[in-house]
C-alpha cells in the first residue's frame, strides 16, 4: 500500500502535534506537582520553615547559618525537580527533619509550590 505524499504530510503534522502535546504535559507536570498551587504552603513555610529558612526564604537566620541552609531563591534550589525538592521536604536533607510524617504528603507539595514563588 502506497501512501501519497498529502496523506503522509497529514500524518507527519498529526505526530507533530501529539509530540508537542506530549512536551506541554510534561513541563506543566514537572513545573507544578501534579497540579498542586502554593495553596497554603505560605502558611505552611511560616509555622514550619520560615526560623531556619527566613521569610524571604534566604536562610539569612541564625539557625539557617548555623545549619548552612540553601538559599531557596538560588539557581541551585530553583534549578531542582519538585520530585527532588519534595523529596528534601519529605524525608528531609543534611540537618533538615522530613516532614511528610507530620504534615502528609499534600502540605508537602503546597510546599514545593511555595518554594517555587520564591524566585
Amino acid at each position: 500500500m502506497k501512501l501519497s505524499i498529502k496523506k503522509m504530510k497529514t500524518i507527519l503534522v498529526a505526530g507533530m502535534s501529539l509530540s508537542i502535546l506530549a512536551l506541554v504535559i510534561l513541563f506543566q507536570s514537572n513545573s507544578q506537582a501534579a497540579g498542586t498551587t502554593a495553596g497554603d504552603g505560605g502558611e505552611t513555610f511560616k509555622a514550619k520553615c520560615v526560623a531556619c529558612h527566613g521569610a524571604d526564604g534566604t536562610g539569612n537566620t541564625t539557625a539557617g547559618k548555623a545549619m548552612k541552609v540553601p538559599n531557596l531563591k538560588s539557581a541551585a534550589v530553583q534549578g531542582q525537580t519538585d520530585a527532588q525538592l519534595y523529596a528534601a521536604i519529605a524525608k528531609g536533607k543534611g540537618k533538615m527533619q522530613g516532614y511528610e510524617k507530620s504534615l502528609g504528603a499534600d502540605k508537602c507539595k503546597e510546599l514545593v509550590a511555595y518554594v517555587r514563588t520564591l524566585k
